[in-house]
């Protein structure tokens, strides 16, 4: 059987951009931002996805790229609208306009990976006793995202995981943006907020805000900027930065990964569309960087 490096798992989207009052449709989700950017690095990738049979041929544009792609039909394509000011693209405001339904352990392949990614949009894409039951084949690295973004009506919303302490305890990789693990800890400082999911199980913590990565793994901390020069390709920020960075600690420590992400990340977000390289171009980055930095 062939080996893949990283499984993810997720609904992919047919989302909405709009800027100004001006609209588009663009794929979107998770499992689409972070497969393009691990095949960008030479990873590879399989996605488990569900959605409507009538969007299938949007899923071509994995398969060009080399993802192994095993979708599921769902009653809808999941999808948000994102609203934006052009003067501020780091202000959305987000509305419902699709959710594939949540997706069954017979729709995910067993595969001989490395790690598996859960990287869902919406809650209810994936359930606990699924997330126990890949917990069991593989490390696992989630973006709670999936779990707290809750639909109510045609509104996105913020609500607790109920069973957030027994999902951690489960998960190798955690990803949250600073809303989120603010909401989650109570805590507005995020290297406190950090510590105290990291104490629920996780072994790294992937925080990830507007300036850039925070990361803490085996007790340190470690941090990278996002310097941009426009924000043209601000959706898809979150999930870019998460894969980069485990794709990078299949071969490396969490201090480069976390500069690799950062430097990645920083290129996608001036062009919309999930990042297409070219990969010198983010080394040559993450290298300014670190020499920067220091680490």
């Amino acid at each position: 059987m062939e080996k893949f490096d990283i499984l993810m798992i997720g609904h992919f989207a047919k989302d909405e951009l709009i800027v100004d009052g001006r609209g588009e449709i663009s794929s979107g989700g998770g499992v689409y931002y972070g497969s393009m950017v691990l095949r960008q690095m030479g990873l590879n990738v399989a996605v488990a996805t569900r959605l409507h049979p009538d969007d299938f041929p949007r899923l071509e544009e994995l398969r060009r790229a080399g993802v192994k792609v095993y979708a599921s039909p769902g009653p809808q394509t999941s999808g948000i609208a994102n609203y934006y000011q052009s003067n501020d693209m780091e202000r959305r405001i987000c509305k419902l306009i699709g959710f594939a339904g949540t997706m069954t352990l017979a729709e995910i392949p067993e595969l001989p990976v490395s790690t598996i990614m859960i990287t869902g949009i919406i809650a209810g894409e994936v359930d606990l006793p699924t997330l126990k039951a890949l917990a069991r084949r593989d490390p696992l690295a989630l973006d709670v995202q999936g779990f707290v973004r809750v639909p109510q009506g045609d509104d996105l919303v913020f609500k607790p995981w109920p069973e957030m302490a027994e999902g951690l305890s489960h998960i190798t990789y955690l990803k949250v943006d600073r809303a989120e693990a603010e909401h989650l800890t109570g805590e507005t400082d995020l290297h406190a907020a950090a510590r105290k999911l990291s104490s629920f199980g996780p072994k790294e913590i992937v925080l990830t805000q507007s300036s850039g990565p925070l990361v803490y793994a085996d007790g340190q901390f470690f941090q990278a900027p996002f310097t941009p020069r426009s924000l043209a390709g601000r959706t898809g920020r979150g999930d870019t930065c998460f894969s980069a960075y485990i794709g990078r600690r299949l071969s490396a420590g969490p201090a480069e990964a976390t500069y690799w992400a950062a430097a990645v990340t920083t290129l996608k977000q001036e062009k919309p569309g999930p990042w297409q390289g070219p990969v010198e171009e983010a080394e040559t980055l993450m290298r300014a960087r670190r020499c920067m930095g220091g680490g």
